[in-house]
């Protein structure tokens, strides 16, 4: 499986952290967007995408999870600008996953996954939280969202729009959501905000739909009730 990494990220909403890519092949079958509403399927994104799927660009496993370990100490870094956890189908690779687990202790990484959330998925997504390594169960439904926060995971939910003087609301099991902060000022980044990275943080993380998809994208979600 192949993965790039850019160690200095030139996205203004990311700041100026690590982030990488993983290949297409790492998108479970079970995400809603795989084939259509993804926003890093955007232009620009999407051919630095397919030349990492493509093994133009990037290394192997091993050399990535060896590149994370030499990070300075409490680095934030973000996994998967595009992408998913290392896995085939709708199964995650727990071997993978363990290596950057490890590559990971001492520095505070984040990522998103629509791997189902149960089996032995569960389990590895769950230690890794459990071990530093934050993995947000990333849903499409306010519903789907209530479920995997209750059931422990640091969640985030896609959603169609917002009002501009709200930043909270209440989920109907009285969870709250939280808009992401980057979304909603120009000052913020995931670099100086790192609500993302905080697997015990009390709130869900609401992003709102963009990009050229985003009708695409509110459609699909619309279908989740």
């Amino acid at each position: 499986m192949q993965v790039h990494l850019t160690l200095k990220s030139s996205n203004t909403k990311t700041g100026k952290i690590p982030v990488s890519t993983t290949s297409k092949h790492s998108c479970p079958d079970t995400c809603s967007f795989k084939d259509g509403g993804c926003y890093a399927l955007d232009y620009h994104l999407n051919m630095h995408w397919n030349k990492v799927t493509n093994e133009e660009r990037g290394t192997d496993w091993a050399t990535f999870c060896t590149t994370v370990s030499g990070f300075k100490p409490n680095q934030l870094w973000r996994h998967n600008q595009a992408g998913d956890l290392p896995g085939q189908n709708n199964l995650i690779d727990t071997v993978k996953l363990k290596a950057l687990v490890q590559a990971n202790q001492g520095k505070r990484g984040f990522t998103y996954t629509h791997y189902p959330r149960s089996g032995q998925n569960a389990i590895a997504i769950k230690q890794a939280n459990a071990q530093g390594f934050t993995i947000n169960a990333s849903t499409e439904s306010i519903a789907e969202a209530d479920q995997a926060f209750n059931e422990g995971y640091p969640t985030t939910v896609v959603l169609e729009g917002h009002s501009d003087a709200v930043s909270t609301f209440k989920t109907p099991s009285g969870n709250t959501v939280a808009i992401c902060p980057a979304q909603l000022k120009d000052n913020v980044t995931c670099e100086t905000c790192a609500l993302c990275q905080k697997s015990e943080r009390k709130v869900i993380v609401g992003f709102i739909a963009h990009g050229s998809s985003k009708a695409k994208v509110i459609k699909i979600i619309a279908t989740k009730g």
